[in-house]
């Protein structure tokens, strides 16, 4: 996840051009608290998932992608839903809704799981985390913002009374990710460059109290920054302060999570694709593939063991033109096998990039397919991904 990257922007190929939605134009917007600071740093504002969000500043989304990859960006992620989940032994609790093993969670340690429905499906992914205390009767629980209504009824419907959802719309979140995130933050708590991936914190920057999660989604070491919403504003100045980091909008989070092959949620993952064909086996532990015991375990038990009939891959279109989400993908002999969920112009590796699902006989490296872009067969070829290096902080060996 995640944390976060739920945008539905993708970049054209034209580099620089963001494609935005407009569905909720009319609508009221809601804004997070840094709503002045954008617009007074020359942000161009979109709705998304109901807020009016930064898509981009004069910096230009190209040039925020590859800001990013070189030094450090800050995104604004207060969209985001953040809530506790609090109850008798929460972790066994919740592990009747999603498949992650939460149960070998340290304290202070975050893993990434899917809320599911009775098929297997995915209703939405997200993060879970448990209290550096190590309390066993409360998790820290990140989802995504077109999700987190249905998430959280979901979560009370099914959990009753074994636990009571508090929400933290008090909090405002956002991301500071970069390779240089951890020498900025060091600046102000020296022992942040030392957390270990998807791990958290209480931290004090510049006498802002905040909860620190080394975490993100752009395939980069970073950050995630729990703040109250009073000191949400202070605590970005602060940081936009340091030389290395520069404010970034949602154009530029979409494409560094495309070249990073980490799914968006209603695009690459719905609530009708299991965890197995969306190429998520990593986020389910040893234990819960032998035991189950969450929804739709049947279907994804048998997928883990006899396959499934089809696969998400990347793909990499040979020439310059892009594929969108939506396009048909055919074998060269012109037989349907899929679609491109994800797609567009790739900054770093300065090309079109592209992601979907294919039939599982044609989704191994190096299979060559086609996309039918304006009805023409534009070839690609099926590649690992993530298209970029993954540079998360694992530590010191």
């Amino acid at each position: 996840m995640k944390a976060v990257a739920d945008t539905i922007l993708s970049v054209r190929s034209k580099p620089g051009e963001t494609q935005v939605p407009d569905s909720a134009a009319n609508d009221t917007l809601l804004t997070t608290p840094l709503d002045a600071l954008h617009r007074s740093l020359g942000a161009k504002m979109v709705p998304f998932a109901g807020y009016s969000m930064p898509v981009q500043y004069p910096l230009g989304v190209l040039k925020e992608h590859l800001h990013t990859r070189a030094a450090a960006g800050l995104f604004d992620v207060s969209h985001m839903g953040q809530a506790d989940l609090v109850g008798d032994d929460i972790a066994i609790a919740l592990e009747a809704l999603v498949p992650g093993d939460l149960q070998a969670l340290k304290p202070g340690r975050i893993r990434y799981t899917q809320l599911l429905n009775d098929d297997g499906g995915m209703i939405d992914d997200l993060m879970v985390a448990v209290p550096v205390d190590g309390a066993t009767n409360r998790l820290h629980l990140v989802v995504n913002a077109g999700c987190k209504d249905k998430d959280y009824a979901a979560l009370q419907s099914a959990l009753g009374d074994r636990a009571v959802l508090e929400k933290k719309d008090a909090h405002a979140l956002l991301a500071l990710q970069g390779p240089l995130a951890a020498s900025v933050l060091a600046r102000f708590d020296a022992d942040c460059a030392e957390m270990p991936f998807m791990s958290l914190r209480p931290v004090t920057v510049n006498g802002v109290d905040v909860v620190v999660s080394r975490c993100g989604y752009t395939g980069e070491d970073g950050y995630e920054i729990s703040v109250s919403l009073e000191d949400a504003e202070a605590l970005a100045k602060t940081l936009l302060d340091q030389p290395e980091v520069e404010p970034i909008g949602l154009g530029a989070r979409d494409s560094l999570r495309l070249e990073s092959g980490l799914c968006l949620y209603g695009h690459d993952i719905d609530d009708t694709t299991s965890p197995i064909e969306a190429d998520l086996l990593w986020s389910i532990s040893k234990r819960r593939r032998a035991e189950g015991g969450f929804p739709g375990d049947a279907r994804i038990l048998k997928e883990i063991n006899e396959g499934t009939s089809r696969v998400r891959v990347g793909l990499k279109p040979i020439g310059r033109a892009p594929a969108r989400e939506g396009t048909v993908i055919e074998t060269p002999e012109g037989d349907a096998v899929g679609v491109v969920t994800s797609g567009g112009f790739g900054p770093t590796v300065e090309g079109p990039i592209a992601m979907g699902y294919v039939a599982s006989a044609q989704a191994k490296p190096g299979t060559r397919l086609h996309l039918i872009v304006r009805g023409k067969a534009l070839e690609a070829d099926v590649v690992a991904m993530p298209f970029v290096q993954q540079r998360y902080y694992r530590g010191t060996k």
